[in-house]
Protein backbone atom coordinates (compact mmCIF):
# COMPACT_ATOMS: atom_id res chain seq x y z
CA UNK A 1 0.00 0.00 0.00
CA UNK A 2 1.29 3.29 -0.90
CA UNK A 3 1.51 6.18 1.42
CA UNK A 4 -0.88 8.70 1.86
CA UNK A 5 -0.49 12.45 2.98
CA UNK A 6 -2.64 13.91 5.98
CA UNK A 7 -5.08 15.26 3.08
CA UNK A 8 -5.28 12.62 1.23
CA UNK A 9 -6.13 10.62 4.25
CA UNK A 10 -9.05 12.88 5.17
CA UNK A 11 -10.33 13.58 1.99
CA UNK A 12 -13.35 11.45 1.66
CA UNK A 13 -14.07 10.15 -1.81
CA UNK A 14 -17.40 11.04 -1.81
CA UNK A 15 -18.85 14.15 0.25
CA UNK A 16 -23.11 13.55 0.02
CA UNK A 17 -25.36 16.50 0.06
CA UNK A 18 -27.58 14.24 2.50
CA UNK A 19 -28.09 11.24 4.71
CA UNK A 20 -27.62 7.59 3.87
CA UNK A 21 -31.36 7.73 3.32
CA UNK A 22 -30.64 9.87 0.33
CA UNK A 23 -27.31 8.52 -1.22
CA UNK A 24 -27.98 7.30 -4.56
CA UNK A 25 -27.45 3.59 -4.23
CA UNK A 26 -26.45 2.79 -7.74
CA UNK A 27 -23.66 5.35 -8.49
CA UNK A 28 -22.19 3.30 -5.50
CA UNK A 29 -23.39 0.06 -7.83
CA UNK A 30 -21.48 1.18 -10.67
CA UNK A 31 -18.71 2.45 -8.95
CA UNK A 32 -18.03 -1.32 -8.79
CA UNK A 33 -18.76 -1.62 -5.05
CA UNK A 34 -19.68 -4.97 -3.55
CA UNK A 35 -20.21 -4.21 0.37
CA UNK A 36 -21.03 -1.64 2.76
CA UNK A 37 -19.28 -1.45 6.11
CA UNK A 38 -21.73 1.22 8.09
CA UNK A 39 -21.12 3.40 10.71
CA UNK A 40 -24.40 3.35 12.98
CA UNK A 41 -24.27 6.11 15.45
CA UNK A 42 -26.06 9.41 13.75
CA UNK A 43 -25.66 7.62 10.10
CA UNK A 44 -28.15 4.85 10.76
CA UNK A 45 -29.46 6.00 14.13
CA UNK A 46 -30.44 9.54 15.32
CA UNK A 47 -28.27 10.80 18.46
CA UNK A 48 -29.87 9.56 21.65
CA UNK A 49 -32.57 7.83 19.95
CA UNK A 50 -32.92 4.13 19.46
CA UNK A 51 -35.14 3.93 16.15
CA UNK A 52 -33.51 3.81 12.70
CA UNK A 53 -35.69 6.38 10.71
CA UNK A 54 -37.75 4.29 8.09
CA UNK A 55 -36.20 6.51 5.19
CA UNK A 56 -32.66 4.93 6.41
CA UNK A 57 -34.47 1.37 7.28
CA UNK A 58 -36.43 1.54 3.83
CA UNK A 59 -32.56 2.52 2.16
CA UNK A 60 -30.67 -0.15 3.73
CA UNK A 61 -33.46 -2.86 3.03
CA UNK A 62 -32.62 -1.81 -0.66
CA UNK A 63 -28.84 -2.06 0.13
CA UNK A 64 -29.23 -5.47 1.30
CA UNK A 65 -30.87 -6.59 -1.64
CA UNK A 66 -28.14 -6.08 -3.74
CA UNK A 67 -24.59 -6.68 -1.58
CA UNK A 68 -23.50 -7.68 2.24
CA UNK A 69 -23.42 -4.73 4.60
CA UNK A 70 -21.30 -5.00 7.93
CA UNK A 71 -22.28 -2.43 11.04
CA UNK A 72 -19.13 -1.08 11.96
CA UNK A 73 -19.53 0.95 15.54
CA UNK A 74 -17.16 2.61 17.74
CA UNK A 75 -19.89 2.50 20.25
CA UNK A 76 -19.41 -0.50 22.59
CA UNK A 77 -23.08 -1.20 23.16
CA UNK A 78 -24.03 -4.45 21.86
CA UNK A 79 -27.32 -3.66 22.44
CA UNK A 80 -27.46 -0.56 20.64
CA UNK A 81 -25.56 -1.77 17.76
CA UNK A 82 -26.91 -5.23 17.85
CA UNK A 83 -30.09 -4.31 18.15
CA UNK A 84 -29.97 -2.70 14.30
CA UNK A 85 -27.56 -5.15 13.09
CA UNK A 86 -30.57 -8.19 14.49
CA UNK A 87 -33.36 -6.32 13.01
CA UNK A 88 -31.50 -6.20 9.18
CA UNK A 89 -30.04 -9.30 9.68
CA UNK A 90 -26.66 -8.08 9.69
CA UNK A 91 -23.03 -8.73 10.87
CA UNK A 92 -21.71 -5.82 13.41
CA UNK A 93 -18.83 -4.78 15.18
CA UNK A 94 -18.43 -2.87 18.59
CA UNK A 95 -15.62 -1.15 20.25
CA UNK A 96 -14.31 -1.14 16.47
CA UNK A 97 -11.26 1.83 17.47
CA UNK A 98 -12.36 3.52 14.18
CA UNK A 99 -9.58 4.79 12.84
CA UNK A 100 -7.37 2.23 13.96
CA UNK A 101 -6.91 -0.64 11.15
CA UNK A 102 -6.76 -3.92 12.95
CA UNK A 103 -11.01 -4.10 13.36
CA UNK A 104 -11.86 -3.12 9.54
CA UNK A 105 -9.21 -5.57 8.31
CA UNK A 106 -10.95 -8.37 10.11
CA UNK A 107 -14.54 -7.29 8.27
CA UNK A 108 -12.24 -6.85 4.97
CA UNK A 109 -10.78 -10.94 5.51
CA UNK A 110 -14.87 -11.85 6.37
CA UNK A 111 -16.13 -10.08 3.51
CA UNK A 112 -13.77 -11.74 1.12
CA UNK A 113 -12.86 -8.71 -1.31
CA UNK A 114 -10.38 -6.15 -1.73
CA UNK A 115 -10.62 -2.80 -0.34
CA UNK A 116 -11.59 -1.10 -3.30
CA UNK A 117 -14.67 -2.66 -4.00
CA UNK A 118 -15.74 -1.87 -0.41
CA UNK A 119 -17.32 1.74 0.72
CA UNK A 120 -17.21 2.96 4.10
CA UNK A 121 -20.23 4.86 5.01
CA UNK A 122 -20.39 7.39 7.64
CA UNK A 123 -20.72 11.52 9.45
CA UNK A 124 -17.28 11.42 10.88
CA UNK A 125 -14.11 12.55 9.32
CA UNK A 126 -11.21 11.52 11.94
CA UNK A 127 -12.74 8.07 11.91
CA UNK A 128 -14.82 6.40 9.29
CA UNK A 129 -13.06 8.17 6.83
CA UNK A 130 -9.71 7.95 8.10
CA UNK A 131 -10.13 4.63 8.72
CA UNK A 132 -11.59 3.77 5.27
CA UNK A 133 -8.71 5.97 3.45
CA UNK A 134 -5.77 4.03 5.53
CA UNK A 135 -6.90 0.99 3.95
CA UNK A 136 -8.05 1.98 0.40
CA UNK A 137 -11.84 1.66 0.78
CA UNK A 138 -14.04 3.56 -0.87
CA UNK A 139 -14.75 6.66 1.38
CA UNK A 140 -18.70 8.61 1.46
CA UNK A 141 -19.19 11.20 4.29
CA UNK A 142 -23.25 11.39 4.77
CA UNK A 143 -24.84 13.87 6.97
CA UNK A 144 -25.53 13.00 10.24
CA UNK A 145 -29.69 11.98 10.46
CA UNK A 146 -32.42 13.14 12.71
CA UNK A 147 -35.30 11.32 14.20
CA UNK A 148 -37.25 12.22 11.70
CA UNK A 149 -34.81 10.84 8.94
CA UNK A 150 -33.56 13.75 7.50
CA UNK A 151 -30.07 15.58 7.98
CA UNK A 152 -29.36 16.88 11.71
CA UNK A 153 -29.11 20.30 12.18
CA UNK A 154 -27.04 20.93 14.79
CA UNK A 155 -24.19 18.72 12.85
CA UNK A 156 -20.95 20.41 15.23
CA UNK A 157 -18.93 17.47 15.11
CA UNK A 158 -19.22 16.89 11.13
CA UNK A 159 -18.52 20.78 10.79
CA UNK A 160 -15.55 21.27 12.88
CA UNK A 161 -13.81 17.80 11.30
CA UNK A 162 -14.72 19.10 8.03
CA UNK A 163 -13.01 23.07 8.80
CA UNK A 164 -9.57 20.82 10.41
CA UNK A 165 -9.61 18.75 7.33
CA UNK A 166 -9.88 21.61 4.98
CA UNK A 167 -6.93 23.43 7.07
CA UNK A 168 -4.46 20.61 6.72
CA UNK A 169 -5.19 20.43 2.52
CA UNK A 170 -8.24 18.32 2.19
CA UNK A 171 -10.59 19.54 -0.43
CA UNK A 172 -14.02 18.37 1.08
CA UNK A 173 -15.56 18.26 -2.37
Amino acid sequence: MTHRSLPQLLQPDWVAPGTLAELPLEQLLQRQIRALVLDVDRTLLPYRGNRMPASVESWLRQAQQRMPLHLFSNNPSRSRIGGVADALGVSFTTSAGKPRRGPLRQVLAELALPPGEVAIVGDRVFTDVLAGNRLGLYTVLVKPVNAQGRPCRHDHWQKLEMQLARLAGATMA
